[in-house]
């Protein structure tokens, strides 16, 4: 078996629940999954090494996510906001305040520096305990969960800024 056999072995299915969660469609998650093991064999001679190999596969799938979310127009149906609207007992106009919201989150994610965005992203969109995400870092579950609620705190503050922009 190869290195990067073993590497594949041993993320594979960390990178394809991050993906599934992102995705929740496990069909995207698959095909993402598969192209970011395809992406990382290419460049793995450009993986420095400064962060967890796990950390470094979750950003190739993170990345090749987003550009599946352009390249497919990632735009909602009117119809399916209205009848997941429904479902959730929320009128047409909460749930788009509700993505409204969510955009606003992803801006601000986006724009907080590492390792704040990496902790919060494993801990939300992956979740991991704050153990295993203590481990991905060589740090403490301890540190794990500061990180992870300065995170928040960040998140908290600029959508707060934002409510008084407007």
């Amino acid at each position: 078996m190869t290195e990067f056999e073993g590497v594949y072995r041993r993320y594979f299915k960390d990178v394809f629940l991050y993906i599934l969660r992102l995705s929740k469609d496990k069909h995207i998650a698959e095909e993402i999954t598969s192209e970011t093991f395809l992406k990382a064999m290419r460049s793995i001679n450009k993986f420095k090494g400064d962060c967890d190999i796990r950390v470094w596969l979750c950003q190739i799938a993170k990345n090749s996510y987003f550009t599946y979310l352009k390249k497919v127009g990632c735009t909602a149906d009117i119809d399916e906001i209205a009848t997941a609207s429904y479902d959730l007992g929320l009128t047409v106009e909460e749930k788009i305040e509700q993505q409204d919201e969510a955009t606003k989150i992803k801006k601000l994610l986006h724009n907080i520096p590492n390792p704040y965005k990496e902790v919060f992203m494993w801990r939300v969109f992956a979740q991991l305990s704050f153990k295993q995400i203590g481990q991905i870092f060589n740090k403490s579950d301890n540190w794990a969960c500061v990180t992870y609620h300065r995170a928040k705190n960040m998140i908290r503050q600029g959508l707060e800024e934002y409510s008084n922009e407007e």
